[in-house]
């Protein structure tokens, strides 16, 4: 009873879901709220909201202050160099045209916001691209390839929602994939080598008459200590999230506060920082509290293990083993049909619960989604809003960018894949 209660209240949602016609926020409170008073449970609904809510209380924290951060460095130019260098670097060479481009993406999608990263880059590299006579295609796909794999930084969409859904924390969810990592972004970088190749053969090496727009900017003294501040502070605290020195919201809480005090101290100044982005977190975070009722209600009534003692009856014992390497596979083409909530709220419990029950772990399966449900596969999904930024902006062909730069993405999984098997983050 409970399992098919279990299957139905996420056939519902993901139906909810998908079709639009529902707002996630509703979809993950409503049906799971529903779905209790159907098996019974309405007495305890408060009780089990509450657990939820409060299990996924730190992750909400930490984006929200992740998100403050990044956004307060990018308006305080912290990644400004990093273009003007690129670019003097590059010049008229696509080659190194399309690398710095790779390079730029993976500096700027720090934040873990797609959005963001695609308005920073493309704005900076377009009027080049244009110049020189580049494919607008090949900036829109390097940008998907960088911005994919940086989305799965801790406080980027997916792992947060896999933390959320599973309870996990980012040391032993994300730490183990760091390798994994590192070796997608050496692919993403030989993949944009190998296109910007192409497109010098097909071009060759432009001479630019005129300097590269940005190349040179004056700052104050006052300027340049504060922007030393800001890489010194960065650096500290990507330092600090490596080293585990404490818990990611209470490391990115005082880092956002000495933040504030370096950029700005004045209390209408961080107003308007607010009501710049508060936008962005509230979105977020909203979500993460919804996702607490969802998993809560799922997990406290038992379906979520009645699903999975359903799902270990069927599948064979030979496959039970494969089930990581079979999400990790999969995970990249399914961001083309499941919105990142709907595979990590109402898929993922499922596998990751499957996957204790054959003997494996549920981090060990939530790694494996990582490696590429909607984090390589989002910039390609017509699920994702910001898709359609990237793409608008460089004026290209959805279909076409797809088509371009799909398998370059499912290669940056199968690199990941790989090397999360060879350093034990997942097993076969």
């Amino acid at each position: 009873m409970l399992a098919l209660a279990g299957f139905l209240t996420i056939a519902v949602f993901l139906a909810a879901v998908l079709s639009r016609r529902v707002s996630v926020l509703l979809a993950l409170t409503v049906i799971p709220i529903l779905a209790a008073l159907a098996v019974g449970a309405g007495p305890r609904i408060g009780e089990l909201i509450g657990k939820g809510v409060t299990t996924v209380a730190p992750v909400a924290i930490m984006i929200t202050f992740a998100v403050l951060y990044f956004c307060l460095m990018i308006d305080a130019g912290l990644f400004d160099p990093a273009v003007r260098r690129i670019l003097r670097w590059a010049k008229g060479d696509p080659l190194k045209i399309t690398v710095g481009t790779a390079v730029l993406t993976l500096l700027v999608a720090l934040d873990g916001d797609g959005a963001s990263t695609f308005l920073i880059t493309v704005s900076a590299l377009l009027p080049l691209y244009r110049r020189i006579g580049m494919r607008p295609l090949v900036l829109a796909g390097v940008v998907c390839l960088g911005a994919g794999l940086m989305n799965m930084v801790p406080w980027g969409g997916p792992t947060a929602r896999a933390m959320a859904a599973l309870q996990l924390d980012s040391g032993t969810l994300f730490l183990p994939l760091l390798p994994a990592m590192i070796a997608g972004a050496l692919w993403v970088l030989l993949a944009a080598y190998l296109i910007g190749r192409a497109e010098r053969k097909r071009l060759g090496v432009i001479t630019l008459d005129e300097p590269v727009a940005g190349e040179t900017v004056e700052r104050g003294t006052a300027a340049r200590i504060r922007f030393s501040a800001n890489v010194i502070l960065t650096l500290g605290l990507v330092a600090a999230l490596l080293a585990q020195l404490a818990k990611l919201e209470i490391l990115f809480l005082v880092a956002f506060v000495l933040a504030l005090l370096i950029n700005r101290p004045k209390w209408t100044d961080q107003q308007r920082l607010f009501e710049q982005h508060g936008h962005n977190v509230v979105l977020v975070t909203t979500m993460i509290f919804a996702a607490g009722v969802f998993t809560g209600i799922l997990s406290g009534t038992g379906m979520i293990d009645a699903m999975a003692r359903a799902l270990v009856g069927v599948i064979p014992g030979w496959a039970g083993g494969a089930l990581p390497v079979l999400t990790a596979v999969t995970g990249m083409p399914l961001s083309l049909v499941f919105t990142p909530d709907a595979y990590y709220f109402g898929v993922l419990p499922v596998l990751a619960e499957t996957g204790s029950a054959l003997g494996g772990g549920p981090a060990e399966v939530a790694r494996a989604a990582l490696l590429g449900q909607m984090t390589t596969g989002f910039p390609l999904s017509p699920l994702t809003a910001s898709t359609f930024i990237l793409v608008g902006m460089t004026g290209v062909d959805f279909g076409a960018h797809q088509r371009f730069i799909f398998k370059w993405a499912f290669g940056t999984t199968l690199v990941m894949t790989v090397v999360a098997l060879a350093t034990g983050a997942i097993s076969l």
